[in-house]
């Protein structure tokens, strides 16, 4: 193998792949196995069209660089990868004349975006935060009143039928009062210990069960060699949670949902890179998340369902930020994927 490139390849943020002269997999950088979720030992010696899907376009890359001997820019390839569906890739095929080696470069075109819209999420989680704690303690003040009232006027009413009203007056305003407490959840400051994610990971999982026994799976698909991480437990369970519950709810009860971990390299998190992170995915196999809602689903009151009130994920981001993480998603209908990344800055 062309041993005197890898010290060179290790260590670049681009993703690379080599290509033998039979054009089977030789060689991938880790950024290479970040980028496509996969390991190095899962994809030495095959093909590309045994790793990927849809490689349509790479492979008429591939082969207009070898017949004019010469590099080849695929500017917009679409390319399938089983673990997290398509990437949206630049890919460059470029011939090396030492032992016929096929060097491909891949490049995501939404980099900068992505560094845009963590920059963006991490000012509205700051707005967010102003926000629901203003708005929280505007309206939990009068809900005392309003709740004392109505206990007030249930026992003046002499016709026992009409305290059903009133018990209305004061379960709906109880609710009120717990969703109040959720928006000031937030200004609580996490609590460090390490921990292993998969205990949290299971927590949600048997409280999920537990609730939804018939129509509803969940599948585990866990690294567990993945380090110890330094977190809030309690936060990152009610991150998962919440991520659980919203698919189960998308789902109505009735689906498969999978819990994935990998470890993940040369990430970048919060303008900040890492050597290595905690890949947390959670998937399901609903419906997806309206086309109109992709932009603003971690916004606070924005849901997707009529009876939602919109809290869930935008806590999970905030609760996620404060653990210089990110959280994103990738929806289509049949597929939707919720994905966590959380630095291990103590084992760098």
């Amino acid at each position: 193998m062309a041993d005197n490139f890898l010290p060179t390849f290790e260590h670049l943020a681009t993703a690379i792949v080599l290509l033998d002269g039979e054009l089977h997999i030789a060689y991938l950088n880790p950024a290479a196995e970040n980028l496509f979720a996969l390991s190095s030992k899962s994809l030495i010696g095959h093909s590309v069209q045994h790793v990927f899907t849809h490689t349509e376009q790479l492979v008429a890359a591939m082969e207009h660089a070898l017949t004019n001997n010469a590099s080849y820019i695929e500017h917009d390839l679409m390319l399938g990868i089983s673990s997290h569906g398509k990437l949206h890739l630049r890919c460059t095929a470029t011939p090396l004349q030492l032992n016929d080696y096929l060097l491909l470069e891949f490049h995501t075109i939404d980099r900068s975006l992505k560094l845009a819209r963590e920059e963006q999420m991490l000012d509205q989680t700051q707005a967010n935060r102003l926000l629901l704690r203003n708005l929280a303690h505007e309206i939990k003040n009068p809900l005392g009143g309003i709740r004392g009232a109505a206990q007030l006027l249930e026992h003046e009413l002499e016709k026992p039928g009409l305290r059903e009203y009133t018990q209305v007056v004061i379960q709906e305003t109880d609710r009120l009062v717990s969703l109040m407490e959720k928006l000031l959840t937030p200004q609580h400051q996490p609590h460090f210990s390490p921990l292993n994610i998969h205990e949290a990971l299971e927590r949600v999982r048997s409280l999920v069960l537990a609730e939804f026994s018939e129509g509803l799976t969940i599948q585990r698909d866990y690294d567990i060699s993945l380090p110890v991480l330094m977190g809030d437990k309690e936060q990152l369970i009610q991150v998962v949670l919440n991520l659980v519950r919203n698919a189960v709810q998308a789902m109505q009860g009735q689906g498969n949902i999978v819990l994935r971990t990998r470890i993940a390299r040369q990430v970048t998190l919060m303008k900040k890179r890492h050597r290595l992170a905690v890949m947390v995915q959670v998937i399901d196999d609903g419906p997806g998340i309206p086309l109109h809602l992709h932009d603003k689903i971690f916004y606070p009151l924005v849901s997707g369902r009529h009876n939602g009130h919109g809290l869930g994920l935008s806590l999970a981001q905030d609760f996620v930020s404060q653990h210089e993480g990110s959280i994103e998603v990738d929806s289509e209908p049949g597929r939707t994927c919720f994905t966590v990344m959380l630095p291990l800055k103590y084992s760098e």
